[in-house]
């Protein structure tokens, strides 16, 4: 069968790439970098992971079958892929980042490039537009810039003995409730904006803020009604609201167990409150959010933090439609 195959594997060092959060990255070795040629045998098209199955060499020159894994269909979509950009048979070349254990061909794709020449990659790049808005209303796409910091601020926040016992007893392949395709509260999941898009809906007695990472979303009560004093604890936690001029401001409590709330491992406790301001930029085309988060069982002090969001019309909101037969970490795992 090697016969029939020209393709070679060639390894390169390479300075390490920044990680991204959304992918069960630490299977992968991103000091290092693999180049595949092969002819593919498989395209999934699927949540949370595009992958592509690629038969080529490997180290030892026999021909394996590869698991490319890339992003979710809503960010390929938006950097130019398609259900149809690939089909069985077609020669590729790719870069990927090797999995740790070298007898798993589980790896990240970094790019890939088509017989006719075109290279394809996971984009995910600021959004580059001219539209101004003129209230929170309409489709938003996180800067990655000011993400980039806000998780940076979030991963240095001052924990409690209690906070840093559990991020460092954390494990993210088996603990994940990614796995089970339920959503991270906030603010874990304003930091998904900048790869999945978020949509405000304003209405008289409400706002509805949606995210298309598990088709997550938020309901913010502004019909002046209290928090209820033995409320049920959710996913998103209960979120009232009220104007302060044109900032949208939301008070939000009753936030159920999760193990990863905060940063990576640091879960969520049973007095955490957030109160999170929205409002756009004097230019109208980004809106300013900012967040101030007290959980005095996992923060040694309350955290504050702002990102921004780009306003982007020609965008809509895609269902995720997460799958949790592919969404668990199995396959990373050793035996």
């Amino acid at each position: 069968m090697k016969n029939i195959f020209l393709f070679f594997i060639s390894v390169s060092l390479m300075i390490s790439f920044s990680l991204n959060a959304h992918h069960s990255d630490a299977s992968y070795n991103q000091d290092e970098t693999l180049t595949l040629q092969g002819i593919v045998s498989s395209y999934v098209w699927r949540n949370p992971h595009v992958i592509i199955y690629v038969e080529a060499p490997d180290a030892n020159g026999n021909i394996v079958e590869w698991a490319l894994e890339i992003g979710n269909t809503m960010i390929m979509t938006r950097s130019g892929w398609s259900r149809d950009l690939l089909k069985n048979g077609d020669l590729v070349q790719a870069t990927v980042y090797p999995n740790r254990n070298p007898e798993n061909h589980d790896v990240m794709l970094i790019n890939i490039q088509t017989a006719d020449g075109s290279i394809y990659i996971q984009d995910e790049s600021d959004y580059i537009g001219s539209s101004t808005a003129n209230n929170l209303e309409g489709v938003w796409k996180g800067r990655g810039s000011s993400i980039i910091a806000f998780s940076q601020a979030m991963s240095g926040a001052s924990l409690t003995e209690k906070g840093s016992l559990a991020k460092n007893s954390y494990d993210y392949r088996l603990q994940s409730p990614i796995a089970q395709c339920v959503p991270p509260p906030t603010p874990t999941w304003l930091r998904g904006m900048i790869i999945y898009l978020t949509e405000f809906e304003i209405t008289e007695d409400r706002v509805v803020i949606r995210n298309e990472f598990f088709d997550n979303q938020r309901i913010v009560y502004m019909d002046g009604r209290d928090h209820p004093e033995t409320g049920s604890r959710t996913n998103q936690g209960h979120s009232i609201g009220f104007w302060d001029g044109d900032t949208l401001v939301v008070d939000t409590v009753l936030f159920e167990d999760h193990p990863s709330s905060f940063d990576r491992g640091v879960p969520n406790g049973s007095q955490k409150h957030t109160i999170e301001r929205f409002y756009l930029n004097e230019e109208g085309n980004r809106m300013i959010v900012d967040i101030f988060v007290e959980d005095p069982e996992y923060l040694k002090e309350p955290f504050s933090g702002s990102m921004q969001l780009d306003y982007t019309p020609e965008y809509t909101i895609q269902e995720y439609n997460c799958d949790p037969e592919f969404a668990g970490f199995d396959r990373y795992l050793e035996d």
